[in-house]
């Protein structure tokens, strides 16, 4: 049974972002104290853009602590590498990866239960955040997302609590696999259909999944990554 620790949780209003001042919910910070969460996300959580980003099968995004020394390594100092936070994440912890973690995973904390969803596809907004021009295609390109969770079971998490998985209904199709698939093998047949099938898989990737099945192309990343576009 895997049972990891918070080493934070993470909330944040939307505020201008970058030098365009775009309003976005992106820069989140540490609380000290328990909050409900709902089926759409944390109390005190917001999104500046809810066509593209939160809902039920993103009310909770996760990124490893693990992932910081690499990117520090990658593009440098920056500020907001120094504490949890720098990618929007809601949960972070350390010693759980995209390797360990499936769709379809369960995991209780606090008095709620969560399920992964989907990966992160970053968007361009992350470019701002990290002060770094191509930062969403490196996040992309590297498989160091982080991940969403939808609510199973609404209830209250603390900083304390801990991550403690369940029920694990596909193992094999982790968060890195499923990364594999959209961003290297990207028109591997078999993998795409069964993907498509994925019952677990958020619906969004489940459809991209059947338009590359359709038309035999990926998909054009330009504006989510550089643009005007965001997450899936």
């Amino acid at each position: 049974m895997t049972v990891i620790p918070l080493q934070a949780l993470l909330v944040g209003d939307v505020r201008p972002l970058g030098p365009r001042g775009i309003p976005s919910g992106i820069a989140k910070s540490p609380v000290d104290r328990p909050l409900i969460l709902g089926p759409l996300g944390l109390a005190g959580d917001a999104q500046g853009d809810i066509r593209h980003h939160g809902g039920a099968e993103k009310a909770l995004h996760h990124y490893a602590l693990d992932h910081y020394p690499a990117w520090f390594a990658e593009i440098g100092p920056r500020d907001v590498l120094g504490a949890a936070g720098a990618f929007g994440e809601n949960l972070a912890t350390a010693g759980l990866l995209e390797v360990d973690v499936a769709v379809g995973d369960v995991f209780a904390i606090g008095s709620a239960v969560i399920e992964v969803s989907q990966g992160r596809q970053p968007c361009w907004k992350l470019n701002e955040r990290l002060a770094q021009p191509d930062m969403a295609r490196r996040v992309q390109a590297s498989g160091r997302t982080g991940w969403y969770y939808r609510v199973l079971e609404p209830g209250e998490i603390a900083p304390d609590s801990r991550l403690e998985r369940i029920h694990r209904s596909t193992p094999t199709w982790t968060i890195s696999r499923i990364w594999r698939v959209f961003y290297v093998d990207t028109l591997n047949r078999a993998e795409l259909e069964a993907l498509a099938e994925l019952p677990q898989l958020a619906e969004s990737w489940r459809r991209h999944a059947r338009r590359r099945l359709e038309t035999g192309r990926v998909e054009d990343w330009t504006s989510r990554l550089a643009g005007d576009a965001a997450d899936i």
